[in-house]
């Protein structure tokens, strides 16, 4: 594992409301409630509509519907959409009755609400690893997920719209399972999911509580969970066909075969590595924002214009500018080229001027196709760290730090410290995949900053510096790291907080292994 630092200065199936159990399909509701309730009743997506009651697209008001113990009814709506796999074709028309759960009240009807979900290093890792051991990452999906948790709080809905029985029409549903929509949904399906992997010779990851392993004498199998799609794999075949066997034991499951579309990402697995795209989710923004005619550009940013709050510009639309950077950022999952661009042109969705629009134009032309004075505006510097795991690039950083610094030493001594903090995650990461890493390099092309690591004694020159960024000292005596020195030409980090010409842009993007021609 190397790491360099640089500075600038769905759910797939459709439930009703009735919902799903791995024994039979009963009921969500409780029957002392309402016993005659018509909530069984079924819709397909080729139900005809003259044969709903009412208008099915209109919400029940429930604001004023008082129940005991200061409950309110909570409203339901219907949720219709289409499916649609990497390449853009629907593939399933999908109907769901979920909960309006922005009604919910805190402490009545909801307590705790937090549930683990993998950050996106963590699955970027998780195929890295299984790049690097060389095993196939799988897939599965569990159905209508949400239905298999008992809530502990008394939750009371509404009927669902066009499905109101006309006999008792003021009567409500409490609810015995966790329905969709609802704020303890995710963390109650969380807790239903990692007790029954626990019970069945897993262990949980140590810092991430989504990543579960089960180890078989030298052979281990991986399974990260992110809400209700699951990825797994394994150094034996073996485990994972019986890993898909204990979930359909007690969960409706559907096994997708080799991972290749995950959180929007298109994963193409081959012999000399795992490749991450989203030409889908560039083509559908390209089509959005107006740009899929457009000239494509070599480069995200320009080398000669500043970065400035341009004053005297003309204003444009925030909204639309939040828009397009919003789009962006997501983009910045698979691409790190774009990064810097992006997070420096994020920097003015409170005052947006044409010349910020203008930039950000580019960038989206740009996908179709580090020094002390580098930041003009606050004089902040700009971190930029990447990490690999052997070749593989598994995390990335573009971050404007938060204090100023007075020297070009000082700036880079902080970046060094920001990107010693993820090359400690990944360490602890490893560890939970059965892999010990030391003295991990970290690359840093300033001299001045690399003696500051190597001596423990406070002077004059870094007394200045805040204590929390001392930590990187620390670390290099327990030779955890070993800061290394980089010819500034082969500082891959420049990437992350500077504008390049073409030729030298190309050169860091090839480095650090991108595709550009996505």
């Amino acid at each position: 594992m190397s790491a360099f630092a640089e500075d600038d200065t769905d759910d797939e199936n459709s439930s009703v409301f009735g919902g799903s159990s791995p024994e039979k399909n009963d009921s969500n509701l409780d029957a002392e409630i309402n016993e005659e309730a018509t909530h069984q009743t079924k819709v397909h997506k080729d139900y005809p509509p003259q044969l709903v009651i009412g208008d099915i697209n209109s919400p029940i008001i429930t604001r004023n519907q008082k129940l005991a113990k200061g409950h309110r009814a909570i409203g339901t709506k219907w949720i219709f959409r289409n499916k649609k796999d990497e390449r853009g074709i629907v593939i399933k028309n999908k109907a769901r009755l979920v909960a309006q759960g922005y009604t919910q009240e805190e402490g009545i009807d909801y307590e705790e609400v937090f549930a683990q979900v993998a950050r996106i290093e963590a699955i970027r890792l998780f195929l890295a690893y299984a790049s690097f051991m060389k095993f196939k990452v799988y897939q599965m999906d569990v159905k209508s997920a949400f239905l298999y948790d008992k809530i502990e709080e008394e939750v009371y809905v509404c009927q669902p719209p066009g499905f109101e029985n006309p006999k008792y029409p003021d009567r409500v549903y409490k609810l015995k399972k966790a329905l969709y929509g609802l704020h303890q949904a995710p963390r109650a399906w969380y807790d239903t999911l990692s007790t029954y992997l626990l019970e069945n010779d897993f262990e949980r990851g140590t810092i991430d509580k989504t990543l579960f392993i089960q180890r078989k004498k030298k052979d281990i199998l991986l399974v990260q969970i992110y809400v209700d799609d699951i990825t797994f794999g394994s150094t034996k075949d073996r485990l994972c066909r019986d890993f898909e066997k204990l979930m359909h034991k007690i969960f409706k499951m559907r096994s997708m075969g080799e991972l290749t579309f995950f959180l929007g990402l298109q994963v193409k697995q081959q012999q000399d590595g795992i490749f991450i795209s989203q030409t889908k989710y560039v083509q559908d923004i390209l089509t959005k924002f107006g740009f899929s005619d457009s000239k494509p550009e070599s480069t995200p940013m320009e080398t000669h214009k500043q970065i400035t709050a341009d004053l005297e510009g003309e204003y444009v639309d925030v909204h639309y500018y939040r828009s397009m950077i919003g789009s962006l950022m997501y983009r910045i999952a698979s691409r790190p080229d774009i990064m810097f661009p992006v997070c420096v042109r994020a920097r003015f969705q409170v005052r947006t001027k044409q010349s910020h629009f203008q930039a950000v134009k580019r960038i989206f032309k740009y996908l179709k196709d580090s020094d002390l004075g580098g930041a003009n505006l606050d004089r902040k510097s700009t971190t930029g760290g990447c990490q690999f795991l052997a070749a593989r690039l598994v995390s990335w950083q573009c971050k404007k730090q938060t204090t100023v610094s007075t020297s070009t030493t000082e700036a880079e001594y902080i970046v060094a410290a920001s990107c010693c903090l993820q090359v400690l995650w990944i360490q602890n990461q490893m560890m939970d995949y059965g892999m010990t890493f030391l003295h991990t390099p970290i690359f840093v092309d300033n001299s001045s900053a690399i003696s500051i690591v190597n001596n423990p004694v406070k002077h004059s020159k870094t007394k200045h510096i805040e204590i929390r960024y001392h930590f990187i000292r620390d670390c290099n005596e327990k030779k955890l790291i070993q800061v290394q020195k980089v010819h500034t030409s082969n500082q891959f980090a420049d990437l992350f907080t500077k504008a390049f010409d073409v030729g030298r842009f190309t050169f860091l993007v090839t480095s650090v292994g991108m595709m550009n021609n996505e």
